[in-house]
């Protein structure tokens, strides 16, 4: 499906339906691509809106969680966007837990998959590998339950940002941030209701940190998927919609009296 990017000022975003907004912040080698099931299902009920995250646009010294929180901060302003159900996978998740620590009073509820924050087996471990597209491949793998996920348009995305000298290092500078980032001792006053998707083969941010997340937000509530990875909303998007669907209809259920 094709989208039309719209521009705003320095933003660029996709905007589809209407209704209660829900955003989505992807990860460090997110695309829209990786949000296509979650859009198309979710453009009949929401405001679907998706910042195109400037990961790779940041000079040097903004190229962190902090930097991209503030662009997120400055495009729901600009959008005028509030009572925000904010959604992110991995890096984007990151995001979202600092946005949200930072401004709650913009935020409705908290939708996380496969985040960092707490604790994460980063790709930039082992960079920068150019040049070797079998090898970008297999790290790409991991991040899947099922390999096959790994098209050859995915790697080529991917081939193509690592084997950039300047774009590898900042892709080395934002996994670096997110890993200095940890929010262990304050994600606990996050008191939005906060929705947690984790795949139970997750290699990149295990199942125990979904666990650790639940533990440690107040008001939140876990679901495992099983054979499935870092990206559930690609890798099992029918069960993912489903699980958040039934979450935000939740949400705006009058409270019962007992």
């Amino acid at each position: 499906m094709e989208y039309e990017i719209k521009q705003q000022d320095k933003f660029r975003f996709l905007e589809e339906g209407s209704g209660e907004p829900l955003v989505l912040l992807h990860g460090l080698f997110g695309a829209l691509s990786n949000f296509s099931s979650l859009i198309e299902y979710f453009r009949q009920h929401n405001k679907v809106v998706v910042p195109i995250l400037p990961l790779l646009e940041m000079d040097i010294l903004h190229t962190s969680v902090g930097g991209l929180t503030k662009f997120v901060h400055k495009f729901l302003e600009a959008r005028n966007l509030e009572a925000v159900n904010l959604l992110g996978n991995s890096l984007g998740g990151h995001v979202g837990l600092v946005y949200t620590l930072k401004h709650p009073e913009r935020i409705k509820s908290l939708i996380l998959t496969g985040s960092s924050g707490l604790f994460e087996n980063g790709m930039g471990d082992s960079y920068p590998k150019r040049g070797d597209k079998e090898y970008m491949r297999k790290k790409a793998e991991l991040t899947f339950y099922d390999p096959r996920m790994v098209t050859e348009e995915l790697l080529d995305e991917i081939f193509e940002i690592t084997n950039n000298r300047l774009k590898a290092i900042k892709i080395i500078a934002l996994a670096k941030s997110a890993i200095r980032n940890n929010l262990g001792e304050e994600v606990s006053q996050i008191k939005q209701p906060t929705c947690l998707i984790w795949g139970a083969n997750d290699n990149i941010t295990p199942p125990f940190v979904g666990k650790e997340f639940n533990k440690l937000i107040p008001n939140s509530e876990l679901h495992l998927i099983d054979k499935c990875g870092h990206a559930p909303m690609m890798e099992v998007p029918d069960e993912f919609n489903a699980i958040l669907h039934k979450f935000l209809k939740k949400l705006n259920e009058p409270a019962t009296v007992s």
